[in-house]
This record gives C-alpha cells, sequence and structure tokens, in this order.
C-alpha cells in the first residue's frame, strides 16, 4: 500500500476558485487602469488636417460646446464626455425652439427644464465619431473642459473654420 495522499476534491476546487478569482481581480485592474490613462481631445482644422489644440483628459471627463443659435438667437450648449472608445454625446441645454434644435424625444431620452427656463435633453448615449464644428462669423463657440473656464473657439481656431474633436490615447 502506498502512503500517497489523495487530495481531497473540494480542496481543488477552492483552489481553482481562487486561482479564477485572482486572475479576474488582475485583468479588471489592468483595465482600469488602461482606461483611466490620460488621453487627448484634439482640435483639429478639418480643412488643412492641423492640430489646433489638445486637452489632456480622462475616462470619465466631460465637455461642454456652447454657442447662440443661428435661428432663434438663444443660447445652446451640447455636452460630451469621453469613454474608452470615443466621444458620446450626453446632453443638450438649450432656450428655445427653431431650426436646427431637437423636438421630438427618442426613445430613452428625457426633457427636464431648469430653473433658469433650460430645456435640458439627456439620454442620447450616443458615440460621435464625426463631431465636428463650423466657428461661427456672427457668435462664438466655447469649449468647456470638466465645468472649467470657456474657451473661445474663434479666438482659438479662427472664424469660420470646421473643427473636428477627437480622443486619442
Amino acid at each position: 500500500m502506498s502512503n500517497r495522499r489523495i487530495p481531497d476534491p473540494g480542496t481543488l476546487n477552492i483552489r481553482k476558485l481562487a486561482a479564477a478569482l485572482i486572475l479576474l481581480i488582475a485583468v479588471l485592474a489592468a483595465a482600469f487602469l488602461y482606461l483611466r490613462r490620460p488621453g487627448q481631445l484634439v482640435l483639429i482644422n478639418e480643412e488643412t488636417g492641423e492640430n489646433i489644440a489638445s486637452y489632456k483628459v480622462r475616462v470619465g471627463d466631460t465637455f461642454g460646446v456652447g454657442f447662440v443659435h443661428s435661428v432663434n438667437k438663444s443660447p445652446v450648449t451640447d455636452y460630451y464626455e469621453i469613454r474608452g472608445d470615443g466621444i458620446y454625446v450626453v446632453k443638450t441645454v438649450y432656450y428655445g425652439f427653431g431650426a436646427g434644435v431637437q423636438t421630438q424625444l427618442e426613445e430613452g431620452q428625457k426633457l427636464e427644464y431648469g430653473e433658469d427656463g433650460s430645456m435640458i435633453i439627456t439620454g442620447f448615449n450616443r458615440r460621435m465619431d464625426d463631431l465636428v464644428y463650423f466657428v461661427g462669423t456672427v457668435s462664438d463657440h466655447t469649449l468647456t473642459l470638466n465645468e472649467g473656464e470657456p474657451v473661445s473657439l474663434r479666438d482659438l481656431c479662427g472664424r469660420n473654420t470646421k473643427v473636428r474633436f477627437r480622443f486619442v490615447r
């Protein structure tokens, strides 16, 4: 008879489970660190391909592009979020209806009214692969990162410039 011990099946299952759990935690930690590493929000002149400016951003950061609507002459701000796979529109805020302003809600969207009389539509959750703004000649466009101070796109890019927004790692 051999003095060899037969392993307890319960112990083997616990060891396998513990190893799988450790591996899962390591993969999740690596994914979290990858997604949270800094990237750049790059503003590019659509006509020339020139990089106009870049701003350090991380996944979860937000930015808004504000302007005065060309038809109804009231402020509009579109809000975006940086996610792991790109830029997503998440909300728009405006004060009056007119051509080019959303008048109907799509599935998953919600309309609320701000204390200042604004109309706030949320629930877009749409990736914007082609986010381009045409910097106005009559009124300025502004860029606001993470609710910081607005940056004049007219001063930064020039009037009549088509500006592409891109998130790069």
